[in-house]
């Protein structure tokens, strides 16, 4: 979603009762699309922030075995 189209949605957050149905399901089609990609990339980065501590974890045992 768009900078401008987030800030239209938020703008007539006080002003839904008066809306049309039309606008209602677009704001909603946009909504729904931005959560499903957010959620997708809150997903991938935990993997990948998983990953990256087990790497380290992985290293740091072996520098540390290194030096005893």
């Amino acid at each position: 979603m768009k900078k401008e189209e987030l800030e239209n949605i938020i703008n007539q957050q006080s002003n839904l009762k008066d809306l049309p149905n039309s606008d209602l399901v677009s704001f909603m089609d946009l909504i729904t699309e931005d959560f499903e990609i957010t959620k997708e990339n809150i997903v991938n980065l935990t993997y990948y922030l998983d990953k990256l501590e087990e790497l380290y974890n992985l290293t740091l045992k072996e520098y540390q075995s290194r030096g005893k």
